[in-house]
């Protein structure tokens, strides 16, 4: 792996040698790297067994993010889509640093600017990834068709084809999915969203700033984030009330908070199994 590190340093203008190369926590999906040369240091990711546009797409919303000047994300410098296979590879800004008193106010204030950043439609141009699974996109007119369409129902037959769909949720789930316009409008502004928002996707820097890392962009309400930020923890009140100063949430956030988290708990079904289902079935059971 240094081999490998040490020619795509080479390509972004890095011919120092690696003074230090060890592993660090990655999270599930890809291994991961400090690197420290003679010039800088650098968070490095790879992985073999991911799709080939991965890490593309993963540059893609970093990049996104940090266009809009409003939070920090780490700078990418290199990304590649390999073949088939073959050893994947992305390099960023090593981010270091401790919480302060203020981190967790920033964090709430700097994400709500970064929603404050709209677009004309709902969705993405191209799908993207959460977890190991693919997310498809695509724009639509409506935040109410995207949700239904392009969110629920492919984790919905993602988890009937997994066998994780008994018959009273199948159809307790069918039944919400079609009758999600009792509580889900379709006209929320269409906001950037970093889209896999829980506590283990943002850090803290220099100096306390907040930094967010391991997007999954698209363009989607809102409150559809901060309803994620709830569901696992790690987001405290200083961060929400922080939030509500500069983008305040809408009055029926509470009655649509749950069933914006069915998504992500559908995704943990999908991927961790029957643990998440009763978590899911509450839910069902309240709309259904």
């Amino acid at each position: 792996m240094k081999h490998l590190i040490e020619q795509n340093l080479a390509k972004i203008g890095d011919y120092t040698p690696i003074q230090t190369i060890k592993t660090v926590s990655g999270g599930d999906i890809n291994q991961a790297f400090y690197v420290a040369t003679e010039n800088k240091q650098y968070f490095v990711k790879g992985n073999k067994q991911v799709p080939v546009n991965f890490f593309r797409v993963e540059a893609k919303g970093l990049t996104l993010i940090e266009a809009t000047k409003t939070i920090g994300v780490p700078h990418v410098f290199y990304y590649d889509e390999p073949k088939k296979g073959e050893e994947g590879i992305m390099i960023m800004d090593w981010i270091e640093g401790n919480s302060t008193n203020t981190t967790h106010g920033l964090l709430g204030s700097q994400l709500a600017h970064m929603h404050l950043n709209t677009n004309e439609k709902f969705g993405f141009d191209e799908d993207t990834f959460v977890g190991t699974l693919t997310q498809k996109n695509g724009y639509f007119n409506n935040w109410l068709d995207y949700y239904q369409n392009q969110r629920l129902l492919p984790q919905f037959q993602l988890a009937i084809e997994n066998g994780r769909m008994s018959t009273q949720r199948r159809a307790r789930l069918d039944q919400v999915i079609k009758t999600l316009d009792k509580w889900i409008g379709s006209s929320p502004k269409a906001s950037l969203l970093h889209g896999d928002l829980w506590g283990g996707n943002y850090l803290a820097g220099p100096n306390g700033n907040p930094y967010l890392i391991d997007p999954s962009v698209f363009y989607g309400d809102h409150a559809f984030e901060l309803a994620f930020t709830e569901l696992f923890g790690g987001f405290t009140s200083e961060f929400y009330d922080a939030y509500q100063e500069v983008y305040p949430l809408p009055d029926n956030y509470q009655e649509i908070k749950p069933l914006y988290q069915l998504y992500y708990l559908l995704v943990h079904l999908n991927i961790f199994g029957e643990s998440y289902g009763p978590s899911v079935d509450r839910i069902l059971t309240k709309y259904a």
